[in-house]
């Protein structure tokens, strides 16, 4: 790395661990989250024609991520429509090598016509089942043995128990200095009144009450502080952690 990048990439690690800080900075980000969240701010978006459901900030966060890692299978529990393989699946293309392996209960037919016409299908698999089914999880398996650098991405059902699962089974197939995304992770910070009706998960049951419980019996992960520090708006605050051993 040239001084010139060197003192660049010093330079914003500076002003992320200052917006960290901030704690004026982090009630202003909430509340528009909050706000953001109430008109479907993170349903606004594709990628390369496909609905992603994320915000623009975890966008290109993931990206950032994939691109510097150089993960060589991305395993994501919860398809939805698509757009998060397809985002995977790009930036594994310019690349050169890796697959996306998608993992969901119920792969609706159109979003599977949508992901396997795609001109990145070639990079993508799906497994339709629970992600913590044992049939599911051994493909999985078998999938992370084959190659050297392994991602996994959280975001199907966001129960606390099931978030839980899915983290003690899928977290041992990430690889050293490779990411664990737990997606979602908002869900603890949307107020009750703001939370919507018909959905299983909310305050005290969801991805980051199951984050926090299973950090607190594991070791080897370590929330990414560059990551999670700048990532002002995003639908998963602490969810991005890196495997250290």
């Amino acid at each position: 790395m040239t001084d010139d990048r060197a003192a660049f990439e010093a330079s914003k690690r500076r002003s992320a661990t200052g917006m960290a800080a901030d704690e004026q900075l982090a009630v202003e980000a909430l509340a528009l989250n909050v706000a953001a969240d109430r008109h479907d701010w993170s349903y606004q978006w594709s990628w390369l024609g496909v609905p992603v459901i994320q915000m623009p900030p975890d966008i290109v966060a993931l990206q950032e991520i994939i691109w510097e890692t150089r993960p060589q299978l991305v395993i994501e529990t919860g398809i939805a429509r698509g757009g998060s393989l397809i985002l995977s699946a790009s930036i594994l293309e310019l690349i050169g090598e890796g697959e996306v392996l998608g993992i969901d209960v119920d792969i609706r037919p159109h979003n599977r016509d949508a992901i396997e016409s795609h001109p990145l299908a070639k990079r993508i698999r799906m497994l339709q089942g629970s992600s913590i089914d044992e049939a599911v999880l051994a493909e999985a398996t078998r999938a992370a043995a084959a190659v050297e650098r392994v991602m996994v991405i959280l975001d199907s059902n966001h129960t606390h128990e099931h978030v839980l699962a899915e983290l003690r089974t899928y977290a041992p197939l990430v690889s050293v200095d490779q990411f664990l995304v737990v997606a979602d992770t908002f869900v603890e910070d949307i107020p009750p009144q703001e939370h919507r009706p018909g959905r299983p998960w909310g305050p005290g049951d969801n991805p980051a009450t199951a984050l926090r419980a299973w950090l607190a019996e594991t070791d080897g992960f370590e929330p990414d502080a560059f990551v999670n520090a700048k990532l002002l708006l995003t639908a998963s605050p602490g969810g991005y952690l890196r495997r250290t051993r």
